[in-house]
């Protein structure tokens, strides 16, 4: 299973992940789980271009290593990078087992001038978590929730 955790810089996606990655290696030791995190992606790559082309190459780059670690379906991958533009998700979503977790926060924090102008929101098909004001915890079972609740709908569908 792959998840996407995206959302604005500083609203918490890679603290959720490295939660979610424990929780995954408790429940579950015989599947290996990894996280890909855009700050060590852009070091790996060497590529801290911010632009457009810089941003989809990178976001593209994290969606072929999580697929091929999720091939074989042994692996459970967290992502957590900004992912700022739609059209790439919507593509990763349809090629791949994902469940995209848009995280946000009306807090600032870190330094502002990380925020992405033309992030896309997603529209469809993902789990909200609003990080604002709320513990690390709380954050972290409502996530965890989610992703159940959605599996178990995906259960009931494929069963129908």
């Amino acid at each position: 299973m792959i998840y996407n955790l995206i959302g604005q810089p500083h609203s918490g996606k890679s603290t959720l992940s490295v939660h979610l990655k424990t929780v995954l290696d408790i429940n579950n030791p015989s599947r290996k789980s990894f996280i890909i995190d855009g700050d060590f992606l852009r070091k790996i790559l060497n590529n801290k271009d911010n632009s457009e082309i810089g941003r989809r190459d990178n976001v593209s780059k994290a969606y072929v290593i999580a697929k091929y670690l999720d091939a074989d379906e042994s692996h459970d991958v967290i992502i957590a990078v900004i992912s700022p533009f739609l059209d790439l998700r919507e593509e990763f979503k349809l090629t791949a087992d994902v469940i995209e977790i848009y995280v946000h926060t009306k807090n600032i924090r870190g330094r502002e001038n990380f925020h992405v102008e033309n992030f896309e929101k997603p529209e469809t098909n993902f789990i909200e978590i609003d990080t604002t004001d709320v513990d690390e915890l709380t954050s972290l079972n409502e996530l965890l929730n989610k992703i159940e609740s959605k599996k178990n709908k995906e259960n009931e569908t494929d069963k129908e």
